[in-house]
This record gives C-alpha cells, structure tokens and sequence, in this order.
C-alpha cells in the first residue's frame, strides 16, 4: 500500500494488499497503538476494528449517496448525518447520535493578491467527521488539502494525548484553527496595510479597499464564531468516544478559537475607523473641491456682471461715450477680481 498525502482525508490509498478496488473518493487505513498496521482490505480492518484491535480512519472527499449509504450501514451512522456528508453543511457544529459524533468544521485558507486583482481573500470549505469508539471517518467538500499536518498530528508521541479515534479529531481540528490563527494574522496585515493608505504620507480617501476586506472578515467570523459551542461540549460534556483524558485539549482549542474571534472583532472595529476616516476624507476631499469651484465662479462673475450691463443696448448711460470708461470699467473688474482672489486664499478656498 502507498500513502496518498495530498488529501486531507486520504490516511491510505484506495488499493486493499489484495487489489480490492474502492470509489476514488474513498481512502482507509487502521491504526493500532497510535501506528498505521496493514489490514487485507477495508471489510476486514472495519472488523479487526470493531472487534477492538485498533480503529479505522476512512477519508472521504466529495462521497456520493451510494458510497455514504455503504459505509452508514457499515458503521451504524445516522441517516441525517449521512445526508449532510452528501450534501454539504456550511456552519461549524456538534451532534451527537447514540454513542456516535457527528463534527462539521468549517475551513479558511487566505489567498494573495495582486494589485490589479479582484475576487476573495479569504476562501471557505468544510470538514465533516464522524466518530465513534472504534471508527472515524472525515469528509471533506471543499476547501484546502492539509492531509500531511494531520496526519502527522496523529502520529507524533505525545504522553497524555489518548490514543484512539478522538485523537484523528483533535488533529483535524487543531489543523483547522492553525488555518485560522494563519488568516487572522495574514488579515491583520491586510488592515495595517489599509491603515497606512488612509493615514500614511500618500494617504487617499479610497474606501474600497476597506470595504474588501471588512467583507471578507464577516466571512472569516461565520467560519470561526460557531466553532466555539462544539469545543466548549468536548472540553466539558461526557462522550463514549471521546476520553476525559482529552477534554484538556479540546479546551485548549477552544481557547485559542477565543482568542481568533477576539482578533476578528478588534480588526472588525479597527476597520470601521478606518472606513469613517476614508469618508470623512472623501467628503472633505469635496467639499474642498466645491469652494475651489465656488470661489473661481465668484471671482468670474465680475467680469460676466460688468460685461452683461455694459452690453444693454441703452441710449443713455452713465459714462457710455466717455473716452476711459472702456480703461476704468476694465480696470474695476480687475481690482475686484484680484480682491477676491486674495481673499478667496486668506480663507484657503485656493
């Protein structure tokens, strides 16, 4: 058998030591004293299994209705949580059924760049796990590979960590909010770099860059925030599947998903300032404009005032056929303007 580490639930290849061929979405190994052992194919290391030497650990990605059928009927899953797995549930939760969990972990990935580029920073995908005393089983729809971290989470010594199916959940889960606490950091970049922008030497008023990225954090805070309730069950409530010797860790997690969220909130806020700041210099960046286009109209509506009453087609006016009235007139509208303008720069209207 060969290891297949680019999928996040792929623990083994899809090949029995026999040549048992299964689904391409279906990958399976058993694991015995925190170390993978052989097993002829998957029917008999579900019963070495049952049987209680070891557990199995089934990775799914993308499983059809035919396949999550065969294996809920193998493994005694419940039918709703066999409906989820096919189609998919977007929001982070904790279900128990009988003996067995049912665990949905929503997953982030930040992707970068470029200047002239639009679209997500923040991309999402989902990661279902079933657990039970002998057995578990992760689905994965969409989202990031990150099969070599846990695995490897799984099979570092650890002397308190037990040994068992709860052990594959734990990695799964500390995978995931490594993800996140990578993101929280990545997106606190992001706002400083937007910070700068609105206050920095070359500040502008552009709010659509921090219009981006506070959508993209109401994002990234619907992944995190309902996290939190399924950590705080493991860390406190009684499981069959999941041992009292590893609540400690699962409040541990639940801790550093807190410490996520306190992030998310701060940078929510600290992007709102910033958001308020980019307007209040955009509507500025008007209104300078406006007496700008206000004081060149005034000071163009003495010639234009002098210009339309000189044009009047009367027979008497006031120094019409004076030899200077052309100079004097010509010369007063100079002076106002010149007034004007001075005074137009004393008030910094120019």
């Amino acid at each position: 058998m060969t290891v297949n580490a680019n999928n996040w639930d792929a623990p083994h290849s899809t090949a029995g030591a026999r040549g048992e061929r299964h689904p391409a979405e279906l990958v399976w190994m058993r694991y015995k004293g925190g170390r993978p052992c052989p097993s002829v194919n998957i029917t008999a290391a579900v019963e070495a299994a049952r049987a209680g030497n070891g557990y199995v650990w089934i990775g799914l990605h993308k499983p059809s209705e035919h396949t999550m059928e065969t294996l809920g009927g193998q493994l005694g899953l419940h039918e709703l949580a066999i409906e989820d797995a096919v189609h998919g549930h977007r929001r982070s939760k904790l279900e128990r059924f009988d003996d067995n969990l049912f665990v949905v972990v929503s997953t982030v990935a930040y992707e970068d760049r470029g200047e002239d580029e639009a679209g997500e920073i923040v991309t999402t995908g989902e990661l279902m796990i079933f657990l039970g005393e002998w057995f578990v089983m992760t689905s994965r729809h969409s989202g990031p590979s990150r099969m070599p971290e846990v695995r490897a989470e799984v099979e570092q010594e650890s002397d308190d960590m037990p040994l068992g199916p709860s052990r594959v959940l734990y990695a799964c889960l500390s995978v995931a909010i490594d993800d996140f606490e990578r993101v929280a950091a990545q997106m606190e970049e992001d706002v400083e770099d937007c910070e700068q922008l609105t206050f920095g030497e070359t500040a502008g008023a552009d709010v659509e860059l921090p219009y981006e990225i506070k959508r993209e954090l109401i994002e990234f805070r619907r992944c995190v925030g309902p996290l939190g309730a399924p950590l705080n069950a493991l860390a406190s409530r009684e499981f069959a599947c999941v041992p009292e010797e590893a609540r400690p860790y699962f409040r541990e997690l639940a801790e550093r998903v807190q410490a996520v969220r306190e992030t998310i909130g701060a940078l929510e806020d600290q992007l709102t300032n910033i958001l308020q700041a980019a307007l209040a210099r955009a509507s500025f960046a008007d209104n300078r404009d406006m007496r700008k286009i206000s004081a060149a109209v005034a000071i163009l509506a003495v010639p234009t005032t002098l210009g339309a009453i000189y044009g009047m087609n009367f027979d008497d006016m006031p120094e019409l056929h004076w030899r200077y009235g052309y100079f004097v007139v010509l010369g007063v509208s100079v002076v106002m303007m010149l007034t004007l303008y001075l005074l137009f720069r004393r008030f910094k209207w120019l």
